[in-house]
This record gives C-alpha cells, structure tokens and sequence, in this order.
C-alpha cells in the first residue's frame, strides 16, 4: 500500500462521514456536497412502498430538502444518529474506488433500523466523492420510526 492509497482511503471515509452527519444533522448544502454530478443514490432490498432512486445532485438535493421542511411528517424522530462501523474500501484505480460499510441508526426508540452501504467512489479534482450508493436495509425495529419516513419524502420521485 502506498502514501497515495493511504490518502485516497482517508478522504473517502471522510466524504463517509461528512455524509452521515450532514444528514442527520439536515445540513442540505454538505450532504449534496459529498456527491458527483450525476451521482445516484437508490436502496434495494427494502419494500416497493419504501423504495427510492434519486439520480444526480438536484434530485438528491430536493430529496433532502423536502427533509428538511418536513414535507409529509417524514418521521417522529427528534433525534437520529447513524453509526458507520466495518468498512472495507477497495481502490480500483487512481480515480475509482468501492466500499462496502456497515451502518446502524438511532432514534429515540434506541436502534431504529440497520443495513449497509454499497459505493462507488470517483474522484473530483483533489476531493473524492460518492458517484453511486445503494443503500441496504438488514433490519428495523418492529416500532421504527423511519417506517414512514421514505413514503413520505418522494414528491417528486425520480
């Protein structure tokens, strides 16, 4: 391992966590910030009625955005944290890489629901960013605060 891949994999587990806690934090501007232009973010495995794809930065903003404003009583939560845990990142060349990271989410009911993140990584000028993130849901609680959540932010669903 090199000085470079050293560097490359510090910055990608800090565009990992400039993500996470811009999001829960409803940060809009440093949550789209961790993007590419045509950027996609979608889950799977997860229920039709829960289901989402949002492709390139204006999509992924207005997502947040309507977040934000609490368009359709996203969720009950007064609080959410989500935890990264085990996260392998793998270098594929100077410019791409892919990761696969754990992640748990708190609310005020505790553990709220859990999965793991699937990326691919591009790097922009000096920043790597995210080009590509399929988010995996492995488990919730039966009384998740989120059930409702992703409903009721996808006005506008691309």
């Amino acid at each position: 391992m090199t000085v470079e891949d050293l560097l490359a994999r510090e910055a990608i587990r800090h565009v990992m966590a400039k993500y996470t806690t811009s999001g829960d934090r409803l940060r809009v501007d440093e949550f789209v910030s961790c993007f590419t232009e045509d950027a996609v973010i979608e889950s799977e495995h997860v229920p039709a009625d829960r289901a989402f794809r949002y492709e390139g930065k204006a999509a992924i903003r207005q997502w947040q955005e309507r977040w934000l404003a609490g368009e359709g009583a996203t969720h009950g939560a007064t609080f959410v944290r989500h935890h990264l845990s085990t996260c392998r990142i793998d270098l594929k060349d100077a410019d791409n890489a892919e990761a696969r990271t754990y992640w748990v989410a708190w609310t005020d009911i505790g553990p709220d629901h859990s999965g793991y993140y699937l990326d691919r990584f591009r790097k922009s000028g000096e920043e790597w960013l995210i080009a590509h993130r399929r988010v995996r849901m492995d488990w919730e609680a039966p009384d998740s605060l989120f059930r409702s959540a992703i409903p009721n932010s996808r006005s506008g669903w691309t």
